[in-house]
């Protein structure tokens, strides 16, 4: 049996710490917060920091706790009531957490990399701390900061008549100097030797000095000690004017009383949680697909012996089955609000580079996806944000000279629909113009000076590669990369994507993603030999249609529903099966958006628990099935696209001669990519 590393696990610790640590500041920079924040939001930094000081330096990132140390003991003066949690030191907590990030992903690299900013932060909340109210962004990594030096004396150093005082006095001489210290190697009371020492030391020197002049300061220890010295990069330091204090890592200002329970609260959240590696799921999702496929098999044997004593512990296996699913799959969901999230900082960062007021809106965080749809959904947001905030959003002034609210507004939503979830991202700004589009893209000779496009059509052109109507490159957008490869990001989801836009009111672009990649209900059909599934989640309904039926409405296939007249789709002529059908077919009547459509198949065999295949290579590009599956008889059934199919049949035929799609034959086994794995 295999136990986690602890490293591993603080490492995903303080990857959570840090997106706490991020949604707090971030609604502190935000200019219309109180000037007053919570004392809840003050101890939560404090503790978060501490926290990770702590961990660090049990696990030897002394870089990590020696950094956070900085920020530990700014919050303690905020705690104190010595220094107000303005916006200015939010930001500064927000370049600190990103300095954490940047070496705890080096520590996990095995590397030791300082980030190049990590001085320029220390000296900006420093000088902070000191009162100097110029101190609301970070210096610019431009220039020497001044040095971490950590130092390791030998043991014997007192017994050689030398003092560590006077080492920190010729420091100090060099410029301001925060000293900690660390007691982390002495040992024991019962091994401790009196005459030797076990402390080392780190010091942060804000000075701009060379390195030999901090060399000179260890030349007679240097043999026996360990010395290391690392630059700070950053604007050139201030020096204060009173001597910065000696100090020696203390532990935490144990928190107020009345906030125990809330404490004892998260401790007993965290213990209920068990972290488990995803390969591990994606495996354990994989065998329950063998299970699934085996049990259909095992129903179908059973139901050719018509034994009842065999009958009875097969439908008791097959609703242990359907179970165990549904509980695996469910511990695939994952909330969509975790993704959502992290575009808080990337609009907060965006709109300081374009000098726009925009605020983020989510909606339905609670909303639930398979994390593999998760895990590829990134992206694709990150770059319609970007655009949003880029193309959408107008600036300021622009916004106020047209009646709008000054601070623009990026609405981030999503919702279940079936068995779908619909994720849009809107804005309220001054949307996509036509007529401007259809002209760029005739500029750009994308499509002919007299193409007849609709206004669905002239907007989907944002997707031709290539494509952009930024009049300059930025360090955003403007070089024609983009939705392009969105759309095909989303379309290897199994998903769809459509943009809405009203000229000076603003743009949504709604994503349409499957709830999961792995298994799903689907209903069984036939036409002659062939079988297909149906997603159960599209059905609404089964109804009869015979021959007499097909010629009442003039050749027109639609047919009538409790007076209502639905559309159905040939499905063996569209897939050029051939034979006669039966006297009397069924018609699957399916949902797709807001109308429904009628299929018509020779026979309804039933539902079927669905394990979802990849087709091969060769017919990745069809259009009308999303993947395969095998039924119980070992045989591979297509999984039907239904937005697909009806996409394809609704689309103007330019040439009548066109044959009609054709399918890859669901008899050959060989291009479903096996072993099983559905992802």
């Amino acid at each position: 049996m295999s136990f986690p590393n602890p490293l591993d696990t603080f490492f995903h610790e303080a990857e959570d710490l840090l997106q706490q640590i991020e949604e707090i500041a971030l609604g502190l920079c935000n200019p219309e917060h109180s000037a007053a924040p919570s004392n809840d939001a003050v101890n939560h930094l404090f503790r978060a920091f501490h926290t990770i000081k702590g961990s660090s330096s049990m696990f030897g990132l002394d870089d990590i706790a020696s950094f956070t140390h900085h920020l530990e003991s700014a919050l303690d003066q905020v705690r104190s009531g010595q220094l107000e949690l303005s916006p200015a030191l939010a930001g500064l907590v927000l370049e600190a957490r990103d300095v954490i990030r940047d070496l705890l992903t080096a520590a996990i690299n095995g590397g030791s990399a300082k980030p190049s900013n990590a001085g320029a932060v220390i000296v900006a909340l420093e000088r902070l701390c000191a009162g100097e109210s110029d101190a609301i962004r970070t210096p610019e990594p431009n220039s020497m900061a001044g040095w971490e030096i950590h130092f390791r004396p030998p043991r014997d150093m007192a017994q050689r008549g030398m003092d560590p005082d006077i080492l920190f006095a010729e420091l100090r001489e060099l410029g301001p100097v925060v000293i900690r210290g660390t007691t982390t190697a002495i040992p024991p009371l019962e091994q401790l030797d009196p005459n030797e020492l076990h402390l080392q030391w780190h010091f942060t020197l804000l000075s701009g000095c060379a390195i030999e002049a901090v060399k000179d300061v260890f030349i007679f220890v240097e043999d026996d000690s360990e010395i290391t010295i690392v630059p700070l990069c950053g604007a050139a330091a201030q020096p204060h004017a009173a001597a910065m204090p000696t100090e020696l890592a203390t532990s935490a200002v144990p928190a107020a009383s009345a906030e125990i329970p809330r404490e004892r609260a998260i401790a007993e959240r965290n213990a209920a949680t068990v972290r488990v590696a995803a390969e591990k799921l994606d495996r354990l999702v994989n065998l329950v697909g063998e299970l699934v496929i085996n049990q259909s098999r095992l129903t179908q044997a059973a139901a050719r012996h018509a034994d009842q004593d065999l009958a009875v512990p097969v439908e008791e296996i097959e609703r242990l089955v359907s179970e165990l699913r549904d509980s695996v799959l469910g511990i695939r969901m994952t909330p969509i609000g975790v993704t959502f999230n992290r575009f808080k900082r990337l609009v907060h960062d965006l709109s300081a580079e374009l000098g726009k007021e925009i605020e983020l809106i989510t909606e339905g965080a609670e909303t639930e996806l398979d994390k593999t749809v998760l895990d590829q959904l990134g992206d694709p947001l990150v770059h319609l944000i970007r655009n949003s905030i880029d193309h959408g959003v107008e600036t300021t002034e622009t916004r106020i000279e047209r009646g709008k609210p000054r601070r623009g507004k990026v609405r981030l939503t999503a919702s279940h629909v079936g068995s779908n979830v619909v994720v849009s991202v809107s804005d309220d700004g001054k949307g996509i113009d036509p007529a401007s589009l259809k002209a760029k893209a005739i500029e750009r000779q994308l499509i002919a000076p007299d193409a007849s496009l609709t206004e669905s059509e002239i907007l989907g052109l944002i997707y031709l590669p290539g494509f952009s109507t930024a009049k300059e490159i930025t360090s955003i957008s403007g070089r024609g990369v983009g939705m392009d490869v969105v759309k095909r990001q989303i379309e290897a989801l199994r998903g769809t994507i459509e943009v809405s836009s009203a000229p000076g009111q603003g743009t949504t672009i709604s994503l349409t993603l499957p709830l999961t990649l792995a298994i799903i209900d689907g209903l069984l059909i036939q036409v002659a030999g062939d079988q297909f599934i149906v997603p159960m989640s599209a059905v609404t309904e089964n109804v009869e249609l015979t021959r007499s039926d097909r010629g009442r409405n003039n050749g027109r296939n639609v047919f009538a529903v409790r007076g209502e007249l639905i559309p159905y789709i040939d499905l063996r002529a569209h897939f050029q099966i051939d034979g006669q059908p039966p006297e009397m077919e069924k018609i699957v009547i399916v949902r797709h958006q807001d109308q429904r459509v009628g299929l018509t198949v020779d026979r309804v065999l039933g539902s079927h628990q669905t394990v979802i295949q990849s087709l091969g290579r060769f017919y990745k590009g069809t259009e009308v099935v999303s993947g395969a599956t095998i039924t119980g008889d070992g045989r591979v059934a297509l999984i039907l696209d239904i937005a697909g199919l009806v996409r394809f049949t609704a689309r103007p035929d330019p040439n009548p001669a066109r044959s009609p799609v054709r399918l890859p034959q669901p008899a050959a086994t060989r291009d479903v990519q096996s072993p099983l794995n559905p992802f």
